[in-house]
């Protein structure tokens, strides 16, 4: 029996709970990059992997053709540390047997979380009650009967049943349904992908799971039209790029909110800041958008209002 160790690559310091635990493996050779905060370098990346059996990259660690190659026959797994997989040239694994590893689930709860705290934010002013306060407003501030008001994502008198809308209806989107039930909602619509036909049966056994009266699949239109919450839950790609654009934000309500926590490419920037400017939506939760991580502080969207 061969007593030779497998060298595996890792593209990040996975820091002081995980390392050793990598390292606590005499069959393994672990080389791994020695940052935990600073993307892996291409350079190095390409220059230690060859001879490697496995590799776990970040969502920046582009695995192509040129990565590939460079591992050579050896390589039998790559793995990535995230929910989403857009980096990783999956024909290029078939093509060589390399088998994938992800990691669907383990972000379902948190960014479910996320989600509903974005749509609270955003429907009840913390970003202009912030600034207000870290600008040095507050002292001075002029009282005002409904100053920082905004529609709260709870039931109220105004709007006792209100209606939340998914685009994309996978395990997040249903986690933050969950949430969403104690504040009231008793209504969801959701967009799905135009190839999988309806299931009125599976619509019926979430409703009854989650205890809403009505979980409907809807076209686009109709979504922006009735939902009071937008939830941006679909996967990226082509056929999800700018889902969101200026046709769907002129169709929201004007007391709507839009959050997107799945893929910034999803929302037209532009049409998003326009529509936040001149009032065609409330506000915006927004946890990722284009050209992330280049994002400064004149972004359309990070000067944007709500």
């Amino acid at each position: 029996m061969s007593t030779s160790r497998r060298k595996v690559v890792v593209a990040r310091d996975l820091g002081p709970d995980v390392m050793p635990l990598l390292l606590d493996h005499p069959e393994l050779e672990v080389i791994a990059w020695p940052y935990d905060t600073k993307p892996c370098d291409r350079k190095w990346l390409l220059e230690n992997i060859p001879g490697a059996s496995g590799v776990l990259v970040m969502l920046s660690d582009k695995v192509d053709a040129e990565l590939l190659n460079a591992a050579g026959p050896s390589l039998q797994v790559v793995s990535t540390m995230s929910v989403g997989y857009e980096h990783v040239q999956i024909p290029e694994l078939g093509k060589r047997s390399i088998k994938l590893g992800y990691t669907p689930d383990v972000l379902t709860e948190a960014v479910a979380d996320l989600s509903i705290m974005l749509a609270l934010m955003a429907g009840r002013n913390v970003k202009e009650t912030n600034e207000v306060v870290q600008t040095g407003q507050w002292p001075n501030f002029v009282w005002s009967p409904f100053g920082f008001c905004g529609p709260q994502l709870s039931a109220n008198p105004v709007n006792p049943k209100p209606t939340a809308g998914f685009i994309g209806f996978g395990r997040i989107a249903q986690a933050t349904l969950a949430r969403l039930v104690p504040f009231g909602f008793a209504r969801c619509l959701y967009t799905a992908n135009p190839s999988t036909p309806p299931n009125l049966e599976a619509d019926a056994q979430v409703a009854a799971k989650y205890g809403v009266k009505e979980v409907r699949r809807v076209d686009l239109a109709e979504l922006a039209q009735e939902s009071d919450v937008v939830f941006v839950l679909a996967p990226g790609g082509a056929s999800t790029h700018h889902i969101v654009d200026e046709a769907f934000l002129r169709q929201m309500k004007k007391t709507a909110v839009l959050v997107n926590t799945s893929r910034g490419t999803l929302v037209d920037s532009d049409a998003l800041s326009r529509a936040l400017h001149e009032r065609w939506l409330y506000g915006a939760g927004i946890d990722v958008v284009e050209g992330e991580p280049k994002v400064d502080q004149n972004h359309p969207l990070v000067t944007a209002p709500r």
